[in-house]
Order: structure tokens, then C-alpha cells, then sequence
């Protein structure tokens, strides 16, 4: 129902992941190495955003989409890279549900509009996307 809120957990971002992450996905110069990042606006190395987007969904399938009758996402919309997350942050995840809305020609599914927010250990907002999700729906009560 809108406004319920799903707290998900936390991750801790290392700079082995983070540099293993870069290495593969996003090999950018701040985030790849401490020196890299020092040479960058960001004073240091800083993990990739669509590392951080990628650890939120590990935190959300873990600990809310394993649990539902989940059908794939629709999209994502206004995803933001709040802040910088660095090596040693440990990120807490929370999905609000902003609306629920029922299939009009599938009457056993639904979408879900959420709120999607990622906090580093110092309670600052690191990361915030709006998704819409497909669930099943439970049968109507006779």
C-alpha cells in the first residue's frame, strides 16, 4: 500500500570491490584507484554510480523482491547520484511504496511505483530512483 516503507539493509562498499567494479563496468581514472580519484574534483576514489545503483539492487532483491511474486521491473526514472559513495561507506537501503496500481487487463498482476534511497553510515542520501515493478496479486477475498 502507498507509503509503506521496506528497509533492506546494509552493504559495505570496499575499495576492493569498488576498484574490481570500475575495473569491469566503469574504468574511470577516480574510480579505479586512491591516485586517480586524487587527481579528480572528488579529492580521492570514489565507487561508480551504477556500482552504488547495483548494490541497492542486491539489497532490494535480497531483502524484499525474493519474498513477493515478482514479474521484472518496467523502468526506472530520475535515478540521481546524490553524493559521492567512498571506499569504507556502508549504505542502507529503504524502498517507499509511492503507488499501487492493478492491471487493467491482467487481473492477477499489478505495478508498484517505489521510492528507492540509498544512505551512506553518516545518514546522508547517497543514491534515490523512482521504479515501477510488476507483482502478482493475491486472488479476491469471496
Amino acid at each position: 500500500a502507498p507509503g509503506q516503507v521496506y528497509e533492506l539493509g546494509s552493504i559495505e562498499m570496499s575499495e576492493e570491490a569498488v576498484a574490481e567494479f570500475a575495473k569491469q563496468w566503469d574504468p574511470q581514472p577516480f574510480h579505479l584507484t586512491d591516485a586517480g580519484g586524487a587527481a579528480s574534483p572528488f579529492g580521492g576514489m570514489i565507487a561508480s554510480g551504477w556500482h552504488t545503483a547495483s548494490a541497492f539492487m542486491r539489497l532490494y532483491v535480497d531483502a524484499f523482491l525474493s519474498d513477493t511474486a515478482a514479474y521484472g521491473g518496467v523502468g526506472v526514472d530520475e535515478l540521481r547520484w546524490v553524493r559521492p559513495v567512498r571506499p569504507g561507506d556502508v549504505l542502507t537501503g529503504r524502498a517507499t511504496v509511492e503507488e499501487v496500481r492493478p492491471s487493467t487487463k491482467r487481473p492477477d498482476r499489478g505495478s508498484v511505483r517505489l521510492h528507492w534511497e540509498m544512505r551512506n553510515q553518516d545518514g546522508d542520501v547517497v543514491f534515490t530512483a523512482h521504479a515501477i515493478n510488476l507483482f502478482g496479486r493475491r486472488p479476491p477475498a469471496d
